[in-house]
């Protein structure tokens, strides 16, 4: 039988950099609103649902159709309240649980697609993508995550620093746009039973000197493949990136599925 999918949207509102980021409006419409309607139109998910802490998060989703939980406001994490929703009788049945970002309107479906293949077909406990970092300031720029894996494609480490390590000099262009200097995306897939052994753990010694939740599921020993794509999706992080969104947005809004469509 094949595995059943089940897509989760993170949605705290509490944001350090854009005030009640997943209501800040972007062409009018609230960020999550855009990432809801990207997210239902992709035919990899059996079932969607956004898990959030806020009451006014809650009445917008229920407005547009979708499928909303209000979650533990003490979670530490987006992954905490992913896992709080795959533990309720409601969507207790899904063998596979995905991790969407709330800030990324314009995440592409084969991402979502190649890091849940990883899962379904690859045997890992955990999937997530990489793409290569491009560019110099990127690898130097803690705020940009760095991946090292392996041929087969298993998480080696994630870091804040500039890995790997170039110790005869420094990586030009050409080399930073391919393997192994790659940067993380934020998107991951887990099998159910690795989802709830994730959130069981206590923060590891590497996770709280990187700053980096995924460093406790690799010291645990919690299997990561990294599927590497093309590009990353942009974000929205600061009232800056909004504006950016705006533009981007506006030449593909016709293009997306309709905010009252659900599953």
């Amino acid at each position: 039988m094949n595995d059943r999918i089940l897509g989760v949207i993170p949605a705290r509102l509490s944001s350090s950099r854009l005030r009640h980021k997943p209501l800040h409006p972007i062409l009018g419409r609230p960020l999550l609103e855009w990432v809801w309607r990207r997210a239902v139109g992709m035919s990899c998910f059996d079932a969607l649902v956004v898990a959030t802490d806020d009451e006014g998060i809650r009445d917008l989703c229920r407005s547009l159709g979708a499928p909303v939980m209000l979650t533990d406001p003490a979670h530490p994490s987006g992954t905490d309240r992913v896992a709080e929703v795959a533990r309720h009788p409601d969507w207790i049945g899904w063998d596979v649980v995905v991790n969407l970002q709330g800030d990324e309107p314009l995440l592409d479906a084969s991402h979502v697609e190649a890091a849940a293949e990883l899962v379904t077909g690859g045997g890992w406990d955990v999937g997530t993508c990489a793409t290569p970092v491009r560019d110099l300031p990127s690898w130097r720029d803690p705020g940009v995550v760095k991946v090292a894996r392996t041929r087969e494609g298993r998480a080696l480490y994630f870091s804040r620093a500039p890995i790997p390590f170039l110790r005869d000099g420094t990586p030009d262009e050409a080399r930073l746009g391919g393997e192994p200097f790659l940067r993380h995306l934020g998107l991951y897939v887990y099998r159910r039973e690795a989802l709830f052994r994730w959130v069981g753990l206590p923060p590891s010694p590497l996770e709280e000197i990187e700053k980096l939740e995924q460093l406790r599921a690799l010291e645990a020993g919690i299997g990561i493949g990294v599927a590497v794509v093309e590009a990353a999706s942009p974000g929205v992080d600061t009232p800056e990136d909004a504006a950016r969104m705006e533009i981007l947005l506006d030449n593909v809004a016709s293009t997306l599925t309709h905010p009252r469509s659900g599953r």
